[in-house]
């Protein structure tokens, strides 16, 4: 049978997927650099603008044959704000940048400076090396795999080892055995509705730890607190980088700290309230009932204050990690979305770290209680990774580091980077 042609929709999600798809053709050098921004589409979303620069974005998108879609209300009531949807190419954009830089208005030159940046973040291109501890964190290459040590009596993931300390020290030892790129030490439980430690109490628990891990290990060391006070404390003690559920928005001396030692740290989006928190015995806390206007631009918005807070503290950009705060304040379906759309938050600019592991999200999805979510934790990491996760924080160590290298090597292979 003679073979025809054949007809093939291609997934040409990244530039480096086009361009080896435009190779494979044969095409020449110079037509691959100038087709490749024509074949690489994006969305871009704009949130709140006003009358005057919606309708100039629309023109001048629509003069290069873009699109742009804003509200009707804009075309009727002129002092009205609208969130626009920018439908392009690379190609268009940066004609679009280049036209609005041009522009008298101040106003317009900075919606280019914005678009700029958020494509170049998008890309990757503001990712760079952090050496943490002598050890060099290279975004993009591969995954890497923060270990949770637990130093709690009432840990939502039934992992907490109160304040056995030895205990705690013999885990991170395990885990890092197991492939464990950092641990995270804890004090104090994070679950919902879990009642607050104080300082005192929190220092018993985790010093003693960080100061045998220092002694026994060259991995890095997170301290997992919003609480200035333990942040100092355990930063002298050895630990290398704070890790805050609160994103710097709970103990404003926490931001301090950060930037006096001159550490990274990762900030966490949260909207956690007990009021909303609900408990059943089997399954664990969940909230219920938490609202968002848009789920990842509420997210997205809320993490650029937090990274604003860290860079009036002194931070470095290039060591602000981003968490989105899996569980933080979200309802089952939004943690379902959050993980589905992570990719969102590649427009920070900055590395995601994304922790789902054992969460009450695949419990209640699957009817299971913690112990029993290792199926569910290893479908999460993996979707994770595939939109964007560049730290995945998990328990059970040992089967995520296998999940992460096999993810990666599909996710991450010749061509598929950003």
């Amino acid at each position: 049978m003679a073979r025809g042609f054949n007809v093939r929709i291609l997934n040409l999600d990244t530039p480096a997927k086009i361009q080896a798809e435009m190779d494979k053709i044969g095409a020449s050098a110079p037509g691959i650099e100038i087709m490749t921004p024509k074949a690489s589409l994006r969305a871009i979303k704009l949130e709140g603008l006003n009358f005057a620069a919606s309708n100039i974005l629309k023109q001048e998108m629509l003069s290069r044959g873009g699109e742009t879609v804003a509200s009707r209300v804009v075309y009727s009531a002129k002092q009205s704000d609208s969130d626009v949807l920018l439908l392009g190419t690379l190609r268009h954009y940066q004609d679009l940048v280049r036209k609005l830089h041009m522009q008298p208005f101040k106003s317009l030159r900075a919606i280019a400076t914005e678009v700029e940046q958020a494509l170049a973040r998008y890309a990757g291109e503001e990712l760079q090396p952090l050496v943490v501890a002598d050890r060099t964190f290279n975004w993009g290459e591969r995954t890497y795999v923060m270990g949770v040590v637990n130093v709690t009596p009432d840990s939502f993931s039934g992992d907490g080892l109160g304040r056995d300390a030895e205990g705690a020290l013999a885990q991170a030892e395990r885990m890092i055995e197991e492939g464990a790129d950092l641990i995270d030490v804890g004090g104090e439980s994070t679950r919902p509705g879990s009642e607050p430690v104080g300082s005192e109490e929190e220092l018993r628990r985790v010093i003693p730890v960080i100061e045998g891990l220092v002694q026994r290990t060259s991995v890095p060391i997170s301290i997992d607190t919003y609480k200035g006070q333990v942040a100092e404390e355990a930063l002298v003690a050895g630990a290398h980088l704070v890790n805050d559920v609160w994103g710097l928005r709970l103990d404003p001396s926490l931001a301090e700290v950060v930037g006096r030692h001159r550490v990274p740290v990762v900030v966490m989006h949260n909207r956690s309230r007990p009021k909303d928190a609900a408990q059943t015995e089997r399954l664990g806390g969940r909230y219920l009932g938490v609202e968002y206007k848009d789920l990842m631009g509420d997210i997205i918005w809320e993490l650029r204050e937090s990274m604003a807070l860290a860079l009036e503290a002194g931070v470095e950009r290039e060591k602000i990690i981003v968490d989105p705060g899996i569980g933080f304040g979200k309802t089952l379906e939004q943690n379902l979305q959050l993980v589905a759309e992570l990719s969102e938050l590649k427009v920070l600019g900055r590395p995601v770290l994304l922790g789902p592991s054992r969460k009450s999200f695949i419990g209640y999805t699957l009817d299971l209680p913690p112990e029993e979510r290792m199926e569910g934790t290893t479908a999460a990491v993996a979707i994770g990774i595939a939109n964007g996760a560049d730290i995945v924080r998990v328990h059970d160590v040992k089967e995520m580091v296998r999940v992460t290298r096999m993810t990666d090597a599909i996710v991450r292979r010749q061509g598929a980077k950003p």
